[in-house]
């Protein structure tokens, strides 16, 4: 009686124990994002990926703080992030700003990682005002871009490719101000593998703990 007490218990172990390894598997399994409603897909079989999962992000070509030329070809095969700011914002933007810092203090030796912070007044983020912008901010590292060019083509590529205004996604036209507090995690394919409020301080360390949830993968 009693050895079949202690294998009962055996067993009600170590179904709990897979179940919990089950689970934590599932934590740490980013989702997809193929739609502006954000709505996520949880899939692991890499053919699946490539069968279900049809959006990336598009092709661009934008001029850093640097001036360099940055395109869709120089990310390629990197994991990056991506926001949407303007120099002269007083609101939102020095806090996305800052709380980017933190990304960017976690991966700015990283050659495989990249941040990409679109202005969405490029007619007036000109190049020597975006690197007075950087040098206030101390972004030093080659890997954070603070990007400026044609209008049209920024809000294009911020609505269409990212999603930027969730579940806005390209409703509205470059007629429509851009201005989202969201940064967006895409992985080395240019698949959308998060969104996070960039003025929030959790939101933050979630997505420097997704990057590194990612780099695992791709080990």
């Amino acid at each position: 009686m009693l050895r079949i007490v202690f294998f009962k218990i055996f067993i009600v172990t170590i179904s709990f124990l897979g179940m919990m390894a089950c689970q934590q598997q599932s934590q740490q399994q980013l989702p997809y994002y193929n739609t502006p409603d954000f709505t996520p897909h949880f899939i692991s079989n890499p053919d699946d990926v490539e069968r279900k999962i049809t959006h990336q992000i598009g092709a661009f070509s934008f001029t850093n703080h640097h001036h360099q030329i940055v395109t869709a070809e120089n990310i390629k095969g990197k994991i990056h992030v991506a926001n949407f700011i303007f120099t002269s914002c007083g609101s939102i933007c020095p806090v996305m700003t800052k709380n980017m810092y933190k990304v960017y203090e976690a991966f700015k030796d990283d050659e495989q990682f990249a941040i990409l912070s679109y202005s969405v007044t490029p007619w007036i983020d000109s190049v020597p005002r975006l690197k007075k912008y950087a040098a206030q901010n101390n972004i030093t590292s080659k890997n954070w871009h603070l990007l400026t060019g044609d209008k049209v083509k920024i809000y294009d590529l911020a609505r269409k490719s990212y999603f930027a205004e969730e579940d806005l996604g390209f409703t509205k036209d470059s007629s429509d101000f851009l201005h989202t507090e969201h940064f967006v995690l895409v992985d080395a394919s240019q698949r959308i593998r998060g969104i996070y409020n960039g003025t929030l301080p959790l939101e933050i360390t979630q997505l420097i703990n997704d990057i590194k949830t990612l780099k695992k993968g791709e080990e």
